[in-house]
């Protein structure tokens, strides 16, 4: 009886020891990005083919560049995947990631109820049509998020001509409150809301007001054509050098926070810069329509 106890037990311990090998062998890369990633559905395109090629899982922490971008600042993950492109090349400038890698693009479009109470479809300035819908005091929402989107929103506002006021806004992210300082159009309270949400979440509620709000493409294509019931808001702006919507992705810089996995990092830029990752991200499509263009090849 003690001899099949020893067995049992040891047994046991060899599946302990395996368990564990196997738990400690298992690869697994944290990257920030920015949510039209995400929204838009791409990632569940990439990431199941790049852990088939590798063995490499990846866990995404989704959410507005800004705070992408103080994730990798702060060493929190190994490669951040967003797109403010001034920002990115002050993040590498400051010694936080090691190279900016160029993956793709699409654009941002001013988007909007049919009725276009500012007039502004068929516009491709989107400053100007920005100063149509401050004079018309319609309704707009903003991501107020310190995103990319939203970074690329302030600038338009500047481009629109405007008075524009100084606003501090509280954005709370996994339960922690942030203080964002950023340029809001002046005396706007009754038409412009800032929500401090996702791009996702930011044109549900343009929809629900019938307002105007600025989305990249891809998740305005996803929400349009790849949602039931699907968002009614059109494309009111679009086509403007302004409104150029880059993507890059960078690896967290290791003689800054030397615990980054900078062999998986770049294990993933190299696979998503190849010919098999540029082209999975040419040929993602909803209803036909391409979301984002590669420009690594």
């Amino acid at each position: 009886m003690k001899k099949k106890v020893v067995v049992w037990l040891g047994v046991f311990c060899l599946i302990g020891i395996f368990a564990g090998s196997s738990y400690a062998a298992e690869k697994i890369l944290k990257m920030s990005t920015t949510t039209s990633t995400q929204s838009s559905g791409l990632l569940d395109q990439l990431l199941p083919e790049f852990e088939k090629d590798t063995g490499i899982k990846i866990k995404v922490i989704a959410k507005g560049t800004g705070a992408a971008i103080r994730d990798g600042q702060d060493g929190n993950v190994d490669v951040i995947f967003v797109h403010a492109k001034g920002r990115e090349d002050k993040f590498v400038a400051d010694g936080f990631g090691t190279k900016r890698y160029a993956v793709m693009h699409n654009d941002f479009v001013v988007i909007g109820p049919v009725a276009d109470p500012a007039a502004i479809k068929g516009m491709s300035d989107a400053g100007k049509a920005l100063n149509k819908i401050a004079t018309a005091k319609a309704t707009f929402i903003s991501r107020g998020d310190d995103s990319g989107t939203h970074t690329k929103e302030q600038f338009l506002w500047q481009q629109s001509g405007i008075t524009l006021a100084e606003q501090i806004q509280t954005i709370v992210k996994k339960g922690k409150k942030k203080d964002i300082t950023f340029k809001v159009p002046a005396d706007s309270t009754a038409w412009y809301q800032s929500i401090g949400q996702g791009m996702g979440k930011t044109i549900t509620f343009a929809e629900e007001k019938q307002a105007y709000t600025m989305t990249d493409r891809g998740t305005y294509i996803k929400y349009k054509y790849g949602k039931t019931p699907a968002v009614e808001l059109d494309v009111l702006c679009e086509g403007g050098a302004d409104l150029a919507n880059p993507y890059g992705i960078i690896p967290v810089n290791p003689a800054k926070h030397p615990h980054v996995q900078n062999d998986l990092a770049m294990q993933f830029v190299n696979w998503i810069i190849s010919d098999k990752g540029q082209e999975l991200i040419g040929d993602y499509r909803l209803e036909g329509k391409q979301l984002f263009y590669p420009d690594a090849k």
